[in-house]
């Protein structure tokens, strides 16, 4: 059996979420009893929870919304670079010794624990979004709450993403994840009208 990494936050209660944005909670609908065979519980959670895919919904009027995307750039070849305390944000020249031979899938590792933590977490520059779009890149992920800087208005680096019809994965959890090449399995649900949506993400062996 091919080894596999679960790159996916825990998703509960404690889940960390954008400052004001809605938080994971849960109750039970459904008791398991003398009158009921099973429970079934009623949860509420921003889309953005835990390991997540944006939408282009979420950064541009208009966007196509999380259950209609494409499926594919979720899905196969992948690199993982190592871009650990870089600062603020993961610059062009903190990827360019792991560009040979690039997969179409980037997964940046920025710290040796992932927390879910707003503040002081490394993100993208927009250039090096570009970079990797130019490099035949479909998908970015990375291992903080966001690819811009919390406090950032214009979201240069989803912007980006934008412009090229680049896919998108935030908040993974690569602590355990060597630099390399691995496949990539990250799915959205079939959110219709959602901007963005909760994955399971996983690396496996190639």
């Amino acid at each position: 059996m091919k080894r596999i990494w679960d790159i996916s936050p825990a998703v509960d209660a404690n889940a960390a979420v954008f400052p004001g944005d809605t938080t994971y909670s849960q109750q039970l609908h459904f008791a398991l009893g003398p009158n009921c065979p099973v429970n079934v519980n009623a949860i509420t959670l921003s889309p953005h929870t835990g390991a997540h895919a944006d939408a282009p919904m979420h950064y541009a009027a208009g966007g196509v919304a999380a259950g209609a995307l494409d499926l594919v750039p979720y899905l196969g070849a992948c690199r993982v670079i190592h871009c650990i305390d870089v600062g603020a944000l993961i610059k062009p020249e903190h990827v360019t010794h792991a560009l040979e031979n690039l997969p179409p899938r980037v997964l940046v590792r920025t710290t040796n624990f992932a927390r879910q933590d707003w503040n002081n977490f490394t993100a993208f520059a927009a250039e090096t979004i570009s970079l990797l779009a130019i490099r035949g890149v479909v998908l970015v992920g990375i291992d903080t709450p966001s690819v811009d800087p919390a406090t950032s208005q214009g979201l240069p680096s989803h912007q980006m993403l934008l412009q090229h019809d680049l896919r998108v994965l935030e908040n993974l959890v690569l602590d355990a994840v060597d630099a390399g090449d691995y496949e990539l399995i990250a799915l959205p649900l079939k959110l219709m009208q959602a901007d963005a949506s909760p994955v399971r993400a996983v690396l496996r062996e190639l």
